[in-house]
């Protein structure tokens, strides 16, 4: 295919899922079995643009004056693919799948248009506008900076599996995807982010991979597993595991010594959760899955060093990897999240041993989600006090003072950590340490 039938297959997978409301992947999954005739490398490049559109979706609209699929998609081709305008008339007049040629209007806003600098922060931060004044209590005057790198395309992060190797083997080994170590995480290696219609590096089907050398993980959730981990624990509850990818990682951490125990409320969410323990070769960890009118997590009550809450969100911290999910996102189902993650915590506290922990984490970015959730929690469980996430990180990271600063939220007589990709260059992640005193 050529770069117009891809502009054209694009718009169309945008019609797909502004009529359909479902999320993105499903409607580029349907386009590609409908049109086996397009390769990877095409399939790539439509996926590509049509993240970037929802990525920038409220920026690019105000410079099209349009928030049509068609609009969206020339605006994206222009402003973020460095197509000009004169190279846009040209495939559209010689590629008969190609989109109809361009409009005067059209040619005009994409020549000169621009978003204006009167216009509200949610476009230029490209965030929905209802959560104005959720990120705005979150960033400050920051808000801005922090919604455009929300905005952009994700790296690919991996955690070295350091049961079985280590982050220079491992290195070695991707040198070809120009693997770097992460800036942060200690067991974190990056691949870059690939520009305009490249194809990014496919990793899992890199031997290493199959061999449990490494495992795909932002590393915003390698730091955050590594925080609960950093003051040990012979018996820990990870209580939403889900996929497993923080299980893992504590396991690791951990040294395969002490026993985890993996649970979520829904065994659907497991996944491939056998697998990959058996590819990293933990043996610390016993899945519990949830059973009708019976509590598999009884006999630990009062026993835990550690219970993990990963716990429900929005997932606004990890926009850059799901773009769709921002515009999906409504009032309504951010309402749902803070019940879910109040019953959690409140389920975790009858784990918890006396002088034992909660790490709370959330890969969201709202401070309903967090902070806010934090001292609600510590309002009503007089037997617990906030610890100090930030120094937790300083511990793992060998971060220095001065750059610590800009990541921890102070609470009383502790502290918080918030990562974003602003920051960190990581995906959104908020961790808190929630100590039993008595």
């Amino acid at each position: 295919m050529r770069d117009g039938g891809r502009i054209a297959a694009a718009i169309e997978v945008l019609e797909d899922v502004e009529r359909t409301r479902r999320p993105v992947q499903d409607a580029l999954k349907d386009w590609g079995l409908k049109h086996r005739f397009a390769g990877s490398k095409d399939r790539s490049a439509i996926g590509n643009l049509v993240f970037d559109v929802l990525r920038r979706k409220a920026s690019l609209a105000t410079i099209m004056g349009s928030d049509s699929p068609r609009a969206l998609a020339l605006a994206a081709a222009v402003r973020l693919w460095g197509r000009s305008v004169p190279q846009l008339d040209t495939l559209f007049s010689e590629d008969k799948f190609a989109p109809s040629r361009l409009t005067d209007d059209e040619r005009r806003a994409l020549a000169e248009g621009v978003v204006p600098a009167s216009a509200p922060d949610w476009v230029k931060g490209d965030y929905p506008e209802w959560l104005a004044g959720s990120l705005a209590r979150a960033f400050g005057d920051r808000v801005v900076e922090e919604g455009e790198a929300l905005a952009g395309r994700a790296d690919v992060d991996l955690r070295v599996n350091t049961l079985k190797s280590e982050r220079e083997k491992v290195l070695a080994g991707l040198n070809h995807l120009k693997a770097e170590p992460c800036r942060w995480s200690p067991v974190g290696i990056r691949i870059p982010a690939v520009d305009g219609d490249l194809r990014p590096g496919h990793v899992s089907s890199d031997l290493a991979y199959k061999k449990g050398w490494f495992e795909v993980q932002d590393e915003g959730s390698q730091l955050a597993a590594l925080v609960a981990a950093a003051g040990g624990g012979r018996q820990v509850v990870d209580l939403c595991a889900g996929a497993g990818g923080k299980t893992l990682a504590l396991s690791a951490a951990l040294g395969n010594h002490g026993q985890i125990y993996a649970y979520d409320s829904d065994k659907r969410r497991f996944g491939d959760i056998l697998d990959r323990i058996d590819r990293s070769g933990s043996r610390n960890i016993q899945i519990r899955e949830p059973r009708r009118d019976q509590d598999v997590l009884a006999d630990l009550a009062d026993k835990s060093d550690l219970v993990l809450v990963d716990a429900p969100c929005t997932g606004s911290g990890t926009w850059r990897r799901r773009p769709d999910a921002k515009w999906r996102l409504a009032p309504g189902a951010l309402d749902i999240r803070l019940r879910e993650q109040a019953a959690v915590l409140d389920n975790a506290v009858q784990l918890v041993k006396a002088g034992g922990r909660i790490v709370y984490i959330t890969c969201s970015v709202l401070p309903e989600e967090n902070e806010e959730q934090i001292a609600a929690f510590l309002a009503r469980a007089p037997d617990f006090a906030l610890g100090d996430a930030a120094a937790a990180f300083a511990t793992v990271t060998g971060v220095e003072a001065p750059e610590l600063a800009r990541l921890h939220i102070e609470g009383r007589d502790g502290s918080m950590l918030r990562l974003t990709p602003a920051l960190t260059g990581t995906d959104g992640f908020f961790v808190a340490i929630l100590n039993r005193v008595a």
